[in-house]
């Protein structure tokens, strides 16, 4: 299935029924009273977040939603129908946006979470509200009134307890397969991943989390190069954010530079989440080169550091328990 995770559509709650003029028409009863029933309410246009969806897919192929007007009031004081409210299902973590004032509308971040995003308009009164004891037999009646109509931006941001950050071809698609049940595409060349994937962790019984993986940064992602910027918002609600650098690469403490550069033009609260430092793929290094990765010094007392090989399992338990511990930290 193809990942959507950012599209606008429109929509536009029913409008309100007419209101019914009409006069009461008994046998005997010659100069029967008003007795025009009231219009039904136009329906809502709902939102509901359902976490069997993981995409939005289905709003980039169709761009127009109407919910059902209400039906015209009747006669014997009749109230017409409601209008049905229209349901629209998107997935957990949905942001809904006014496409024209980019005023966010509402943040659906939990199972079964709804919001109304447009309310139906009220039916009119029949003309058997508008008697009095001066006018008995009054031929007015209202119009309905218009539902509410919007431009809608729907932004899909994952939910996800740690993040993975890194340049492309670290190994971060590798570490969440091998900690998860993911299987996200793997190969040796840069931008394999070109979608966000979430694995979830298990630690043991009932204890577990869930982790994002992006495609890789580059120097200039937060201006639009490379594909991060795309989908750095899907590591905006994380708790933890897991710094993966290539412990063969030449200069691993200016590509942690890049990263943290990246991040704070995109999102400077980025920086304020808890971080863990991953020093990659250490089955390449020779016994050597491992103690001289080792001392190098990311300048980051309060940082754990971790060396370690997801093909060859070095390290992997004990950085999974760590990501559980941070993440359960309050």
């Amino acid at each position: 299935m193809k990942f959507i995770d950012n599209t606008q559509i429109f929509v536009k709650a029913g409008k309100g029924g007419n209101g019914h003029i009409s006069f009461r028409r008994e046998k005997y009863v010659p100069k029967g009273g008003p007795d025009g029933g009231n219009g039904g309410k136009g329906g809502n246009v709902i939102f509901i977040a359902d976490s069997h969806l993981t995409t939005l897919l289905d709003f980039r192929y169709r761009k127009d939603y109407f919910a059902e007007d209400g039906q015209q009031g009747g006669k014997n004081k009749c109230s017409g129908k409601d209008g049905d409210n229209l349901i629209l299902k998107v997935p957990v973590g949905t942001m809904i946006i006014n496409a024209d004032t980019q005023e966010e509308i509402a943040d659906l971040s939990e199972e079964k979470m709804s919001f109304i995003v447009a309310k139906g308009g009220n039916g009119g009164f029949g003309n058997a509200m508008f008697a009095t004891s001066i006018n008995q037999s009054p031929r007015n009646a209202n119009q309905g009134l218009e539902g509410d109509e919007l431009n809608l931006i729907l932004e899909l941001k994952l939910i996800a307890n740690v993040g993975l950050v890194g340049l492309p071809n670290v190994g971060k698609s590798t570490l969440i397969s091998v900690i998860s049940a993911a299987k996200p595409k793997i190969a040796d060349y840069p931008f394999t991943t070109l979608v966000p994937n979430i694995g979830i962790v298990k630690i043991e019984d009932y204890k577990s989390f869930a982790v994002a993986d992006i495609p890789g940064l580059i120097e200039g992602a937060s201006e639009g190069k490379g594909l991060g910027i795309q989908f750095l918002r899907h590591i905006e609600r994380t708790q933890v954010l897991v710094f993966l650098i290539d412990s063969m690469s030449e200069t691993p403490i200016d590509d942690y530079k890049l990263l943290k550069k990246e991040l704070k033009k995109y999102n400077p609260t980025l920086l304020q989440k808890k971080r863990i430092i991953c020093l990659s793929r250490i089955d390449g290094l020779t016994d050597e080169q491992l103690k001289t990765i080792k001392k190098i010094k990311f300048r980051e007392p309060d940082t754990p550091i971790f060396y370690i090989s997801s093909v060859m399992g070095i390290c992997i338990e004990e950085l999974k328990f760590k990501m559980w511990k941070v993440v359960s930290e309050k």
